[in-house]
C-alpha cells in the first residue's frame, strides 16, 4: 500500500513566528510516520518558512516574481523547512530523503503544472521516503509562483498509484459554520460558505485551497488534525472525507 500523506505548514512550525520549527509537532509526527510499514510519500506546507517570504515579495499560486531575490529567499526558507523535517524523520529511523520541486517544476503560461515524478516513483521502489514540500517553480509569462504542498498531493497521489491521501491539518477536520467536523464532502459548493482563509499568513489558498485541490483527485482523501495521524496512518479515515469522484 502506497500513502501520499501531506503535513500542513502550520502543523510542523510555529506559523505567527517567521521560520520557527514547532520541534514537539514534528517529533510527535515523525513518531507516528515512524510506526507505519506501509510505503510514503511525505509533503510538507511552508508555514512560517516560505509564506512569511512569499508574502514578503507579493508571490502566490498565481501572481509570480521576477526578482531572483525573492526565489531564493522562499525557495531558501523551504529547503531550511524541509532539512528539518527530514532530520526529524531520520531520527525516528525513517528512510527519508529530500525532494526539491523548484529543480524540476514549471508552469506554462496557463497555469498548468508540469511535475516529473519518475524520481519520487523510483525512490519509493527503492524503499526511500520521498519527502517533498511547497516551493517557487518557473511559471512561463510570470518568472516565478508558489506551488502550493496542496498541488503536490494532486498531481502525486495518482503518479504514484496512492492508495490513501491523508491531509494533517491543525484542525480536526473541514469545519462547518458551528465548529463542527463535516463528515464528508462531494462538492465544492457544499461548504463554500463555511470555509474562509488562514488565519495567518497563507499564500495557497488555506482550507479553501485544501478542499478544492483534494476534489480535484480521483480518489478519497481525509483531512484531519495531529491527534489523528497515527490513526490514519494505521487504515482509519478521521476527520473529513473529501471524496473527488471515485465513490460518487
Amino acid at each position: 500500500m502506497t500513502i501520499v500523506l501531506k503535513l500542513g505548514g502550520s502543523v510542523v512550525t510555529e506559523k505567527e513566528a517567521p521560520e520557527t520549527v514547532d520541534d514537539a509537532a514534528l517529533s510527535q509526527a515523525a513518531d507516528d510516520i515512524a510506526e507505519t510499514d506501509e510505503a510514503v510519500v511525505v509533503v510538507h506546507g511552508g508555514g512560517s518558512f516560505g509564506h512569511h517570504h512569499a508574502a514578503e515579495y507579493g508571490v502566490s499560486t498565481t501572481a509570480g516574481t521576477t526578482n531572483p531575490a525573492g526565489v531564493s529567499a522562499i525557495h531558501g526558507a523551504m529547503k531550511r523547512l524541509n532539512d528539518a523535517v527530514v532530520t526529524a524523520l531520520t531520527e525516528k529511523g525513517v528512510a527519508a530523503v529530500p525532494v526539491h520541486p523548484f529543480s524540476a517544476a514549471s508552469r506554462d503560461a496557463d497555469g498548468t503544472l508540469d511535475l516529473p515524478t519518475n524520481q519520487v516513483r523510483t525512490l519509493l521502489a527503492e524503499g526511500f521516503v520521498p519527502v517533498l514540500h511547497g516551493d517557487v517553480v518557473a511559471h512561463r509569462s510570470e518568472g516565478a509562483t508558489v506551488l502550493s504542498g496542496d498541488e503536490l498531493v494532486v498531481e502525486l497521489a495518482p503518479a504514484v498509484e496512492a492508495d490513501r491521501v491523508g491531509v494533517c491539518s491543525t484542525v480536526p477536520g473541514v469545519l462547518d459554520d458551528d465548529g463542527t467536523v463535516i463528515d464528508r464532502i462531494t462538492a465544492f459548493d457544499e461548504v463554500a460558505s463555511a470555509l474562509g482563509g488562514s488565519d495567518a499568513t497563507d499564500v495557497s489558498g488555506g482550507m479553501v485551497g485544501k478542499v478544492k485541490a483534494l476534489l480535484s483527485l480521483a480518489s478519497t482523501a481525509s483531512v484531519f488534525g495531529p491527534e489523528a495521524l497515527s490513526a490514519f496512518l494505521a487504515g482509519d479515515t478521521p476527520g473529513t472525507t473529501v471524496d473527488g469522484g471515485k465513490t460518487k
